[in-house]
C-alpha cells in the first residue's frame, strides 16, 4: 500500500478545525483541512465578538476567523474548499482512511471531525437579512449588545427558557413567544422564567416576520394560532431557540453519537474509532463558544498527532 498523502485530515474550518490545524502543523504533521464554505464557519457571520480573551475592545467575528486562519497557514497547514461525502475506513497495519470531497479522494493515518453544529432557524423573512443586526442564535454572545432594551425569544424548551432568562440580567424586557400553551423546559427552569418581573410570555403565537431598517431589527410580526390575528411587537433584537444540529449526518456509524447526533469523545477528543478524534460543536460538550472549540481543537489536533507519531513508532517516549 502507498503511504497516505496526509498525516491528518481536519473536516471543518471553525475555530475548531483551525485550531487543530494549526497545533498539528506546529508538530510537522502534513495536515489538510477540507471546508466546504468560509474558514471559521459560524463566527465568520458574527458581526463582533467581546467575549474572545485577547480583544478587551471586541473584534469582527470575520476578522477574528481570517487570523485564526492566517496563523495556522503560517505553520503549514493547507486548506482546501470542499465538502465532504463519505469516509472510508481502509483496513490495513496500520489501518488508514479514505475520504471522498467533491470528486477528490484524499487518504490519512487520523482524522479529526470539527464540522460543528446550525441552528434550525424560523424560516421567515428578515431572518437571513438581519442575522448579526439584531437577529442572534446565542445569548452569551450577543446578549451584552441589547443592554437596557427589548429583545424577543423564540422557543419554549430548556434553551430557550435559560437563555431568556440570562437576557433579563441586561435587557429591560424579554418577551418568550411559543406556539404552544405551556413551555417544554424543566419544571424548575419554567419557574424561574415565570417568576421574573422581566419576563413576559406569549403563547399558543409564532413569529412570522422580523423587520427592520438600516440599523438593524426594529420589530417582529406575531401571529396568534388560535385566533389567526397578526400583530407586530417592537424590539431591538430577536433570539432564536428552536433546536440544533449537528453536521454529523453524513458519518452513518462511523463514531458513536448521542440520541441527538453529536459525536461522543473523552477529554483527549478520541472518539469510538481509533485514529477518529472530533472537536468543537459537532461533538456532545456543555458549552459552546469559539473559546471552547479552540480548546477542543488544540487538544484534538495534540492528540492526533500523538496518535500518528505512535503508528509511525516514533512517539517520543
Amino acid at each position: 500500500m502507498a503511504e497516505p498523502q496526509w498525516d491528518i485530515v481536519i473536516v471543518g474550518g471553525g475555530p475548531a478545525g483551525l485550531t487543530a490545524g494549526l497545533y498539528a502543523s506546529r508538530d510537522a504533521m502534513r495536515t489538510l483541512l477540507l471546508e466546504k464554505g468560509i474558514s471559521g464557519g459560524q463566527v465568520a457571520t458574527t458581526e463582533w465578538v467581546e467575549n474572545y480573551p485577547g480583544f478587551p475592545e471586541g473584534i469582527s467575528g470575520f476578522d477574528l476567523s481570517q487570523r485564526m486562519e492566517e496563523q495556522a497557514r503560517k505553520f503549514g497547514l493547507q486548506i482546501t474548499q470542499a465538502e465532504v461525502e463519505e469516509i472510508k475506513i481502509m483496513e490495513g497495519e496500520p489501518r488508514w482512511f479514505q475520504v471522498r470531497a467533491s470528486g477528490e479522494t484524499y487518504s490519512c493515518w487520523a482524522l479529526i471531525l470539527a464540522m460543528g453544529a446550525d441552528w434550525n432557524k424560523l424560516g421567515v423573512p428578515g431572518e437571513d437579512e438581519f442575522r448579526g443586526r439584531g437577529v442572534s442564535y446565542c445569548a452569551t454572545c450577543d446578549g451584552p449588545f441589547f443592554r437596557d432594551q427589548e429583545v424577543v425569544v423564540v422557543g419554549g424548551g430548556d434553551t430557550a427558557v435559560e437563555e431568556g432568562t440570562y437576557l433579563t440580567k441586561m435587557a429591560s424586557k424579554v418577551t418568550l413567544v411559543h406556539r404552544r400553551d405551556r413551555l417544554r423546559a424543566s419544571p424548575i427552569i419554567q419557574k424561574r422564567a415565570l417568576s421574573n418581573p422581566k419576563m413576559e410570555f406569549v403563547w399558543n403565537s409564532v413569529v412570522e416576520a422580523i423587520e427592520g431598517g438600516p440599523k438593524g431589527v426594529e420589530r417582529v410580526r406575531i401571529r396568534e394560532l388560535t385566533s389567526g390575528k397578526v400583530w407586530e411587537k417592537p424590539c431591538s433584537g430577536i433570539f432564536i431557540f428552536v433546536g440544533m444540529v449537528p453536521n454529523t449526518g453524513f458519518l452513518g456509524d462511523l463514531v458513536e453519537k448521542d440520541s441527538r447526533g453529536y459525536i461522543l469523545t473523552d477529554d483527549e477528543m478520541r472518539t469510538s474509532q481509533p485514529g477518529i478524534f472530533a472537536c468543537g460543536d459537532a461533538r456532545k460538550k456543555f458549552l459552546r463558544q469559539v473559546i471552547t472549540a479552540c480548546g477542543d481543537g488544540a487538544t484534538a489536533g495534540k492528540a492526533a498527532a500523538k496518535y500518528v507519531e505512535e503508528l509511525m513508532g516514533k512517539a517520543y517516549e
